[in-house]
């Protein structure tokens, strides 16, 4: 069953652009990356999922409902971090998670207790006495504190310290496990690259690749380093599929896309003294999705 479904889903600002026929399905139980840069259109998606604001054209489904007939329903069952969170300066924390609370008809107490000590939160603050980082948090514990079937993230980690990120990673992945499906936004690709099952890459308003991230990473180049016995020249690896060659002394360095035999029949007739050879990261596959792209 697919818990979100967008079929050409389009925003537009008048003469500026939002988002433009974007269709993709998240999988219930999926960890589901969409990922860009700033400005691509991730935010404008998820508050048009969000029934905050409304599309041009096109439409998007939570849970088999359309967004913008049953979205006070839908929301009931959403967990939501936006980018930025603003809160009420004077309240203290406790007493804004409580409201929050309210909303779903629950005992949330316990809830609220654990994420507030996972995520070392004090409960006692005023709002306006806590730092981005822990307003953050805020926002983290009031998204999970009803233990939503689904979580929408919105680039979550901006203001987390490198040891908040991590237990908040385990966190997801605890809630993933008891069957929350997680949409989860971030131009942070080593975040998706460590999370996520299938991945979105949108850009300038427009999905331009939808793929599982094993295939992602499997079906693009691989990273080579070789350092030889003698130097060569730079046209000796002028094979196809061999780019951003750099030569420096007795070391190559390239990226390569293509029959590994090939290339390995070019290293196999040279004398070499070691050679590495790579997955790239998340971030250099994107790159190459944007560069193809252009």
């Amino acid at each position: 069953m697919n818990v979100i479904e967008t079929n050409n889903l389009t925003k537009t600002y008048g003469k500026s652009r939002g988002i433009d026929d974007i269709s993709f399905s998240v999988k219930e139980g999926e960890i589901f990356g969409f990922i860009g840069p700033n400005g691509a259109g991730k935010s404008t998606t998820i508050r048009t999922l969000l029934s905050l604001i409304y599309p041009t054209s096109g439409s998007a489904k939570i849970f088999g409902k359309d967004v913008s007939e049953y979205g006070p329903e839908i929301k009931k069952e959403i967990g939501y971090l936006p980018s930025e969170v603003f809160y009420y300066d004077n309240m203290k924390v406790i007493d804004l998670l409580k409201y929050s609370a309210s909303f779903y008809k629950k005992n949330c107490n316990k809830r609220i207790d654990y994420l507030a000590n996972t995520m070392n939160l004090d409960l006692n603050k005023k709002i306006d006495d806590l730092s981005f980082g822990n307003k953050k948090k805020v926002g983290i514990v009031q998204g999970l504190l009803h233990e939503p079937k689904l979580i929408i993230l919105d680039e979550p980690t901006s203001g987390l310290d490198p040891l908040m990120q991590q237990k908040f990673f385990d966190l997801l992945e605890e809630e993933n496990k008891k069957g929350a499906t997680i949409l989860f936004s971030s131009h942070i690709l080593t975040e998706v690259q460590k999370l996520c099952d299938r991945v979105a890459i949108i850009k300038e308003g427009k999905i331009v690749k939808l793929e599982n991230m094993s295939t992602l990473k499997e079906n693009t180049y691989k990273k080579f380093k070789i350092e030889m016995l003698s130097k060569l020249h730079k046209d000796y690896f002028n094979i196809a599929g061999v780019n951003k060659l750099k030569l420096k002394g007795n070391t190559v360095n390239f990226i390569y896309k293509g029959d590994i035999n090939a290339v390995m029949k070019k290293i196999s007739s040279i004398e070499i003294s070691n050679i590495w050879i790579e997955e790239p990261d998340l971030e250099e596959i994107f790159m190459h999705y944007y560069s193809e792209e252009e």
